[in-house]
């Protein structure tokens, strides 16, 4: 009786392992699903890396992407106070006065077929921005740049891209010194 039990046992378990061993899929080959022009579109939520000299900072940032442009209802300036009112406490007050800052952000685009991708080009306009300090404003302008091109890729449908803020005039007068800094979305995703 024990010898029949083990032999059940036995013949069920190599029943099992001959069916998964020959499953097999229908297709092994990915065949990826070709972007167009009209998939950058859409709203995103990005991971933002800011540097500036050593100083590192990274977070989460809302932005949206429709035709050629790029919107940012709320673009990221506390660097850009702090490189012009060095006072912590005093840059502070002045972030709560300014509030949001909208930036729209003109861009080109292009299939590459070939890896998938839409490239981007920028075309990044200047920021100007009233700075409340001691009683008075200043005037802040600032030159952005996107010397690589951004890419929307295919494969998981995300948008990579980066800005840099080469120099800022305030009141007339370009600041010196100033280090560079840098806007990096390395990782956006759609909502």
């Amino acid at each position: 009786m024990k010898k029949l039990t083990v032999l059940k046992a036995f013949m069920v378990v190599l029943v099992a392992f001959t069916a998964l061993s020959l499953t097999s899929c229908n297709n092994d080959s990915y065949e990826p699903v070709p972007v167009k022009l009209s998939d950058v579109n859409g709203n995103y939520r990005a991971k933002l890396i800011t540097t500036q000299g050593n100083n590192k900072t990274e977070k989460v940032i809302d932005f949206a992407a429709k035709d050629t442009l790029i919107t940012f209802k709320e673009f990221p300036i506390k660097e850009i106070v702090k490189a012009v009112v060095k006072d912590p406490v005093k840059t502070e007050t002045a972030l709560t006065a300014i509030g949001k800052v909208e930036y729209k952000l003109n861009y080109s685009s292009k299939i590459n077929v070939e890896n998938n991708v839409v490239e981007l080009s920028f075309v990044p306009k200047k920021i100007t921005i009233q700075i409340p300090v001691d009683g008075g404003t200043k005037k802040t302008i600032v030159t952005l740049s996107a010397k690589q091109k951004g890419l929307f890729i295919g494969q998981d449908w995300s948008l990579r891209y980066s800005l840099a803020a080469e120099k800022i005039t305030v009141d007339g007068v370009e600041l010196a010194p100033f280090e560079i800094i840098k806007y990096d979305f390395p990782y956006s995703l759609k909502n």
